[in-house]
């Protein structure tokens, strides 16, 4: 157990950051899940451009890497293009 206040405020703060970060990271997947379901090529390109904005939020707040972002627009735009 930590001994100092500044350690104790770390440990709450970081708890809350990973609470956060493992919600956003799950609902991203979720949305990438129902994106690759999607049959109908209007709905995906809905789909996308929401799921293309959380990709990059993740990658900006470095929950994902940015090579993994890139790549998982990649695939998915691909996808998109060949429905």
């Amino acid at each position: 157990m930590a001994n100092h206040k500044s350690a104790l405020k770390r440990i709450r703060s970081n708890e809350k950051k990973r609470v956060l970060n493992r919600y956003q990271h799950k609902t991203t997947r979720n949305a990438i899940k129902a994106l690759r379901i999607a049959t109908d090529k209007s709905d995906a390109t809905s789909k996308l451009s929401n799921v293309i904005s959380m990709i990059d939020k993740l990658a900006k707040k470095n929950i994902i890497h940015d090579n993994k972002a890139s790549n998982l627009k990649s695939k998915l735009t691909k996808f998109v293009s060949k429905l």
